[in-house]
């Protein structure tokens, strides 16, 4: 199979009046993005606004400078993304919207509307059949998304808390997901609790919209109600003490496959095209309302049509990398029990199996993992 392209650039800028965003818009623009035909088409540019409290996501001015360029082209663009299953600022679309808003994406300062993609109350989805689908047969997408004539993704490349990191595949396959989409994906994994390392804090509770831990009065220690835990994690991001884990590794495993038979039910036979911007590397998603100082340092802004080949090329990026002092990933790395995995992204997150991802993503024809990268100089 031939290599797939993947463009990329520095974040180093030095003409004046020629910022981030024009620097996007040359990158993209380089790596093609004007061989798709966008002319009266809706286009879906997928990303993620950021759950309120959290800093880190990427700027409404990178949205716009996709945004723009799609009009140039012609097209209909509009910002989306699917509600959450857990509580927080983004279970509806009201509420979505809000959160948009008040991080700063408006149709003022983006350049156009945003669309939250399964609707009101994360109901309004679409069955999409998963071709060559391992595990799911039939995707359940937001209604929204899947009516776009052409799909954008446009994504912060960081560390996760379950997946070891998020980018396009992220993005596209659990972000575009319903509420029951998202469910589905995480169906096969629960958390468990270490009780010698639990606290009692209750921090873990406040995260579960599903009563799925349960506060033992006589042991002063959470504990798990494998009925109710779906396995969405936050409460993994949400303590402090490592008390909580994911050690079933086959099930680690299968939400990253879920997750990339979902990403293949969004793009498949449709145009498409991918951004992800190694920016602000926090080590958890933006789904937290808080967010963490970065493990890694900015590397650059990255593109292509293939996803998969994004993807793999953004994660050479960082494990090429030294990580940053005082970080969450260098205070791993001084535990006493600490285990060298010999990237960065295991040893932040060493339950998340995350090549797991990228090889079944391959497997079932998403993309190609080896790739050509193609420095882009900008003025």
């Amino acid at each position: 199979m031939e290599k797939s392209k993947v463009y990329y650039t520095d974040f180093r800028t030095t003409a004046f009046g020629n910022g981030l965003p024009a620097k996007l818009k040359e990158l993209i623009k380089a790596a093609g993005i004007e061989q798709i035909d966008m002319a009266g088409k809706f286009v879906a540019i997928k990303m993620h606004f950021g759950e309120l409290g959290n800093i880190s996501y990427l700027r409404p001015n990178y949205a716009k400078a996709v945004a723009d360029l799609v009009k140039e082209l012609g097209g209909k663009p509009f910002l989306t993304d699917c509600n959450t299953m857990y509580p927080g600022s983004r279970k509806n679309a009201l509420e979505h919207l809000e959160c948009a808003w008040e991080n700063g994406f408006t149709p003022l300062s983006t350049g156009c509307p945003i669309i939250i993609g399964d609707g009101l109350k994360g109901t309004d989805d679409v069955s999409v059949p998963v071709v060559g689908g391992e595990y799911v047969k039939d995707a359940k997408i937001g209604r929204a998304i899947m009516d776009a004539d052409v799909i954008i993704s446009l994504s912060h490349f960081k560390g996760h808390e379950m997946t070891g990191f998020g980018g396009a595949i992220k993005n596209i396959g659990m972000g575009c997901g319903s509420r029951v989409g998202k469910t589905e994906q995480h169906s096969n994994s629960q958390a468990c609790i270490d009780e010698e390392k639990c606290r009692g804090c209750r921090l873990c509770q406040r995260e579960c919209a599903n009563n799925g831990l349960v506060f033992d009065e006589k042991k002063k220690k959470m504990r798990i109600d494998s009925k109710n835990c779906v396995g969405c994690g936050r409460c993994l991001g949400a303590c402090n003490f490592d008390a909580i884990s994911f050690e079933n590794s086959s099930a680690i495993k299968e939400l990253n496959c879920r997750m990339a038979e979902y990403t293949k039910a969004v793009v498949y036979g449709r145009p498409q095209f991918h951004i992800s911007l190694i920016i602000d590397v926090s080590p958890n998603c933006d789904c937290h309302c808080e967010n963490d100082v970065p493990i890694l340092p900015n590397i650059g802004m990255f593109a292509s049509f293939d996803p998969l080949a994004l993807d793999q090329a953004c994660v050479d990026a960082c494990l090429a990398a030294q990580p940053l002092p005082n970080s969450q990933l260098t205070d791993n790395m001084k535990k006493a029990d600490f285990v060298d995995h010999h990237d960065h992204f295991t040893n932040s997150t060493p339950e998340s199996e995350w090549r797991s991802c990228l090889e079944h993503a391959e497997k079932i024809g998403l993309g190609n993992r080896s790739y050509e990268l193609v420095f882009v100089k900008t003025n």
